[in-house]
């Protein structure tokens, strides 16, 4: 019986491979998955697709022209790799911002998210809806409450002198305040994946390992983190993503005291008008973004985290 089913599909396998192209296609197109599954497609091809390919081709274009699909040329990349280029340090800053960044928020959200699953129960709703409201607001509306707040003669400031306390010290248009608004402005993208990876955690695990005799340190390390490291990932990964792309924090904190990756690409579409050289900018920030995007993904087990098995 068994060899008689193999002969048969052996043989409807050659007649399925020679039938003709529009059958197959109608074939596909039978399947409910596939017609559900049209409009992402189209979305995603017409809001991602496209303008990555309209970037990259601009990429290649002269410097400062519009020829793009009529020219080639490699002169914005010889450009952006010439020694005398200065955009490697702005790169330099958005990286070191970025993994700042998401160091801080690992450390401050860690806590929080451990609260929110473990301790805090009922309220951790309630919690929840706090650190979303903010997201609510326009984030410049909210970083340009910030400078209202720490300017001269601004709210602290005038509030000290008031008291009698001499004034706040200078705090605006410094690194360290750019790096602050980065990390207000991006808690919320580090806590909630945090809070699903610890989600993930069993409890009868953490009990079982205290009651072999594990110290809360020893269960941090060989079961919180290990069981929890999906959400950890993703929760990094979409800070990091974001964070090397900010530019309002460091142009509404900074004050552009410091250039980052995200403003060289703003200029050169911009005040420049030369599309060309900042379509290159974006491919390499892309490129690298993507590549870093894969390596971790790489490392997350997908169907565990979807709760598949």
């Amino acid at each position: 019986m068994s060899n008689a089913m193999t002969e048969t599909t052996l043989a409807g396998a050659p007649e399925a491979a020679r039938a003709p192209l529009s059958a197959r296609f109608a074939a596909l197109w039978a399947a409910a998955g596939v017609r559900c599954a049209v409009p992402v497609v189209v979305l995603l091809a017409a809001g991602f697709l496209a303008p990555l390919i309209a970037i990259f081709a601009y990429s290649f274009a002269p410097p400062r022209s519009f020829d793009v699909f009529r020219a080639f040329s490699l002169a914005n990349y010889a450009e952006l790799f010439s020694p005398d280029n200065t955009v490697w340090l702005s790169f330099a800053w958005s990286i070191g911002f970025a993994l700042v960044t998401c160091a801080l928020l690992a450390v401050i959200s860690y806590p929080i998210a451990y609260g929110m699953v473990f301790l805090f129960g009922r309220w951790s709703s309630l919690v929840s809806v706090l650190f979303v409201f903010p997201l609510f607001v326009s984030e410049n509306v909210r970083l340009y409450g910030w400078v209202l707040f720490f300017i001269k003669n601004g709210v602290l400031d005038g509030s000290l002198k008031w008291l009698g306390l001499g004034g706040a010290p200078e705090v605006l248009y410094t690194p360290g305040a750019i790096l602050a608004g980065m990390v207000y402005t991006y808690l919320p993208f580090m806590l909630f994946p945090l809070t699903l990876g610890l989600s993930m955690v069993p409890r009868d695990l953490i009990d079982a390992a205290r009651d072999l005799g594990a110290n809360r340190f020893q269960i941090w390390r060989e079961v919180e983190v290990p069981l929890a490291m999906p959400g950890i990932l993703i929760g990094m990964l979409l800070t990091f993503v974001l964070a090397i792309g900010a530019v309002s924090e460091a142009k509404i904190l900074g004050g552009q005291s410091v250039i980052v990756i995200s403003h060289d690409i703003e200029i050169a579409f911009t005040y420049a008008q030369n599309w060309p050289l900042g379509s290159a900018l974006a491919v390499l920030v892309t490129a690298f973004i993507g590549a870093l995007t894969l390596a971790v993904f790489a490392r997350l087990d997908l169907d565990r985290l979807l709760g598949r098995r």
